[in-house]
């Protein structure tokens, strides 16, 4: 598995699983053209494209396409890498027909297929895959879940960080755990009750 910095964003639910197996990074699901009208979905690949940067891998057929070129004019001066799958005709195992225009879309690849475009993007990769310790439990033993001021606290965080103030509970994780472990979480909610006298 390889650890990568940027997020990734792909079009749908397999995708992600299928890159999930080989690399260790954030990675965002368009939902397809679901994208186009869900504007904090939106707002958190902005916030990646300014931070990490991302790089959009989607399928090589025209929804591909269009959705990719929607992300990167929607991000504007973020950092955008742009990985190309090849055509490749085919059918992916869990479908009863091959896509309108026959193409094998990411879930579809081969491993070393995508690890190669990867690599031919100039993709920044390492080996040492060290991921950070945060999980919902952490969120509710910091009092940023299930309490009584909960909510609060959670969205001082996020504007504190420069976070979408809009992200779920699983979205926030997958953010924090690009950013710090629970000790380093520890102490910036800690400061934040400092400043707010405890909230």
């Amino acid at each position: 598995m390889i650890k990568i910095s940027e997020a990734i964003i792909v079009e749908g639910k397999y995708d992600k699983i299928k890159l999930s197996s080989i690399v260790d990074a954030v990675i965002i699901i368009t939902n397809g053209f679901g994208i186009f009208k869900d504007t904090e979905k939106l707002e958190l690949i902005r916030y990646y494209a300014r931070k990490t940067g991302i790089i959009i891998l989607t399928d090589s057929d025209a929804a591909g396409r269009k959705i990719r070129g929607y992300i990167k004019g929607a991000v504007g001066n973020g950092k955008v890498t742009n990985v190309y799958i090849p055509d490749i005709f085919g059918k992916e195992k869990r479908k009863t027909k091959p896509s309108s225009e026959g193409k094998l879309g990411v879930e579809g690849v081969d491993t070393q297929i995508l690890l190669e475009a990867f690599r031919k993007s100039g993709i920044t990769a390492s080996d040492n895959c060290q991921k950070s310790d945060i999980t919902k439990l952490t969120l509710y033993e910091l009092g940023l879940s299930g309490g009584e001021n909960s909510m609060e606290l959670r969205l001082k965080l996020q504007k504190k960080l420069g976070l979408p103030q809009q992200l779920s509970a699983g979205a926030l994780i997958e953010v924090l755990c690009t950013m710090t472990d629970s000790s380093g979480l520890s102490d910036i909610v800690e400061k934040i009750k400092e400043e707010n006298n405890g909230i």
